[in-house]
């Protein structure tokens, strides 16, 4: 039997601007994640409560804009802390996505917590990928960054391109 050549796989897109299908996945995997982290503060907070206060168990009830301002920076803090350090999130690392400052370069934390704030603020922006000519979301153009497929942590692999 013959070895695939890296033609063949996702080896093939190394480096190269990811498109709209593969930004989104990664993005509802993310709101996925940030839902998730939300829910388990919110039994932390009710279990500390129930250690303090005592019975009965339950959540604390928050106002409406509370909760909107807590939710806002949870995914904010996710978002920016995930560019600056990896520059992947969980839902980029799922599809094989990477956010650069190109040509490749970390994000850094000012960019960062930018582009997470207007993604945040303008998740619609990520529509503009597809009418781009090098696939950037209305967030990409502002900071200046790209999200490109990155399989091998941005390292070239079997003769591929590394990234931009």
């Amino acid at each position: 039997m013959t070895r695939p050549s890296p033609a063949d796989g996702p080896a093939r897109f190394q480096g190269r601007a990811a498109g709209l299908v593969s930004r989104t996945v990664a993005a509802v995997a993310d709101i996925l994640v940030v839902l998730g982290i939300a829910v388990l503060a919110d039994l932390f907070a009710g279990a500390v409560r129930f250690l303090v206060l005592g019975p009965p168990f339950a959540p604390p009830k928050l106002s409406d804009w509370l909760t909107g301002v807590l939710g806002f920076a949870l995914t904010v803090g996710y978002l920016a802390v995930s560019w600056t350090v990896t520059g992947q999130t969980v839902g980029a690392r799922l599809m094989g996505l990477r956010v650069v400052r190109r040509p490749g370069r970390p994000l850094g934390a000012g960019r960062a917590l930018l582009r997470a704030v207007l993604c945040v603020v303008f998740p619609l922006g990520l529509f503009w990928t597809p009418l781009s000519r090098r696939d950037a979301s209305v967030a990409d153009l502002v900071v200046r960054s790209a999200v490109v497929y990155d399989w091998y942590g941005g390292r070239a692999r079997d003769g591929q391109r590394p990234l931009p």
